[in-house]
């Protein structure tokens, strides 16, 4: 090989190391724009009832990162107007709001939901002991339990296509967050499927007796439970219920609250 041959060489592997170069600042910059108009999109959420009494104490609270888990799950049918009308004792505004405060209400909806369930606490697991409740999970082949933010079931996860993994879960501690189904992400994401197969699948009103949750069955005594936690809808919402909340308080001020208060203790 000559010298000259030599040097084009070179020179071919210091063009391709250039373009490679570009190609990634190029990336990164598409990334970044992307990050900051999803940053745009997104609202803060206002915190229930028991997020604040918990941050007040300094106990575990909602995570607002949890948020953004429910709003990008909401399938686009939830955010029609064949839900308004369930929907306007809680949010009269619901069918004049855009798509981004309707995500936002079933942020705060789904917040609601896990505080009346499992007091927002996502290892939450009980058996019950109810006849029409105790029955046997077709997947664990043991009583049902209810599990996580939502008190959910692993045969749940078989029934609506959820991403439950018994066979690795099984070989976990019983409460190990490391546990599918206890994983936020996994949680709630079940549970909007769960609900949208309730009201837009089957047709059922957002309240019924055959609700999958007794937290939506009007009547029962952990229904008002649910209807206490939704007195600070967001604001977009235009809901007159009186609440001691602050407007400006969101998920992310309570969090921080709360990690302020365990520090000073």
């Amino acid at each position: 090989m000559t010298s000259e041959e030599r040097e084009g060489r070179k020179r071919e592997r210091q063009h391709a190391t250039v373009r490679a170069t570009r190609v990634q600042v190029f990336v990164m910059a598409v990334l970044l724009i992307a990050v900051g108009a999803n940053a745009q999109e997104t609202k803060p959420v206002p915190p229930t009832p028991i997020d604040v009494k918990k941050g007040d104490l300094g106990g575990k609270v909602w995570n607002p990162a949890w948020d953004l888990i429910v709003e990008k799950a909401i399938p686009p049918a939830m955010l029609s107007s064949a839900v308004s009308h369930d929907v306007a004792r809680f949010c009269p505004r619901f069918s004049t709001m855009n798509d981004r405060d309707k995500r936002v209400f079933w942020a705060y909806f789904f917040q609601a939901l896990a505080g009346a369930e499992a007091g927002l606490n996502p290892r939450a697991r009980v058996r019950h002991t109810e006849p029409e409740a105790a029955t046997i999970d077709k997947v664990t082949g043991v009583p049902v339990r209810s599990e996580g933010l939502l008190q959910l079931s692993y045969g749940d996860g078989k029934l609506y296509g959820c991403d439950f993994d018994w066979e690795a879960d099984r070989k976990l501690p019983a409460a190990s967050p490391a546990r599918s189904i206890l994983q936020p992400k996994n949680n709630l994401e079940c549970g909007v499927k769960i609900f949208s197969n309730q009201i837009i699948d089957q047709h059922k009103p957002l309240f019924t007796r055959t609700s999958y949750w007794s937290t939506l069955q009007p009547g029962r005594k952990s229904y008002r439970i649910f209807a206490k936690q939704m007195t600070n809808p967001p604001a977009a919402c235009g809901s007159h219920a009186p609440t001691p909340i602050k407007k400006t308080a969101t998920t992310k001020t309570v969090q921080d609250k709360a990690d302020a208060t365990k520090s000073s203790q």
